[in-house]
């Protein structure tokens, strides 16, 4: 009886859904999205626990789940939503993973000390000072005897122990008196030399001079011979400088005449006393072009080549002569 009662209900609850046309399409939508869910939400329940765990993975350790996390769990819990629900922790649990604050990492930067003005003056290159710079300074001074044994002490004192230094010292009554910047040469000589024509009357003797005049160049002897015109009269003059002219020639002109003055280079007076052409013996005056500058403010003293040359030919028998006040020195 019961289940004629059920039956019959049931047909005349069909017959009332038919009759509505609008029942009918829903339940016909209803039964058509039912068949192909019915397998998803069935597979989906079974990785319900796999699922679950990969959520749990991903959530962080030190921070609470948020509300929209307790929601997704909750869901998941009930009944056939669950498979939904899981569906929507899957695809936001990325998004979570990526809304965390990386934080940027951060730059160094090595702060290099400051130079100070020590640093920056060491680092510097220091510029050697120039003899031109020097001299274009300076006012020019008149050379004096002191200038000439100050030079040799310096030239000689790596090389000389203190005894060897004593006996390089000259008196001073072997000096002439120096010229003050005011002479002409043939002024200057004919001061430091009164006797001159008597002496150049008395001298005969061959390869030897009365005088010798030493400058830094052939040119600058040249200059010298032109203007000692006033000084020399009958004179005999003679070139000794190395430019266009050979040692041997100049030997040959010493031995065949009588020669009164000689005006060169150091380089070349020492070659020809080396070579036996000229003997100092007879020689009596010995004046240094001293005080003359050329374009590059130099002094003949100031030239290391020139330098070097004539303290060679002051050890050469000079010396010796000052010392025994044969030989007067002077300062041009």
């Amino acid at each position: 009886m019961a289940d004629d009662l059920g039956d019959e209900w049931w047909e005349n609850k069909a017959a009332g859904a038919a009759s509505s046309p609008g029942s009918v399409l829903h339940t016909q939508k209803a039964g058509d999205l039912a068949e192909p869910l019915t397998p998803q939400l069935a597979s989906l329940r079974r990785r319900k626990g796999l699922t679950g765990l990969r959520c749990r993975m991903q959530r962080p350790k030190t921070r609470e789940p948020s509300a929209q996390s307790r929601q997704v769990e909750a869901g998941a819990s009930d009944g056939e939503g669950g498979g939904d629900t899981e569906m929507a922790q899957q695809d936001t649990a990325p998004g979570r993973a990526l809304s965390r604050k990386i934080k940027p990492p951060k730059e160094c930067f090595l702060i290099q000390p400051k130079e100070t003005n020590e640093d920056t003056a060491k680092t510097r290159k220091r510029k050697k000072k120039k003899i031109t710079d020097i001299l274009a300074k300076s006012e020019p001074k008149p050379g004096t005897p002191e200038d000439l044994q100050q030079l040799m002490k310096d030239y000689y004192s790596s090389s000389r122990s203190v005894i060897e230094l004593e006996e390089l010292t000259l008196p001073d009554s072997c000096f002439l008196k120096a010229n003050d910047l005011t002479h002409s040469l043939s002024s200057y000589l004919k001061e430091v030399c009164p006797k001159w024509v008597k002496l150049r009357k008395n001298h005969s003797e061959k390869k030897s001079v009365l005088m010798l005049i030493i400058c830094g160049s052939a040119i600058r002897a040249l200059e010298l011979i032109r203007s000692m015109t006033a000084f020399k009269g009958d004179s005999k003059v003679m070139k000794l400088f190395a430019k266009h002219i050979k040692v041997q020639e100049q030997v040959k002109l010493l031995e065949k005449r009588v020669v009164h003055l000689g005006v060169g280079t150091p380089g070349r007076i020492k070659e020809l006393i080396k070579q036996g052409g000229l003997h100092l013996n007879p020689l009596k005056f010995l004046i240094f072009d001293w005080n003359w500058r050329d374009q590059k403010l130099r002094r003949m003293m100031d030239i290391p080549e020139i330098r070097k040359e004539v303290f060679e030919l002051l050890e050469m028998g000079i010396l010796s002569l000052c010392k025994t006040e044969s030989l007067k020195l002077g300062l041009f």
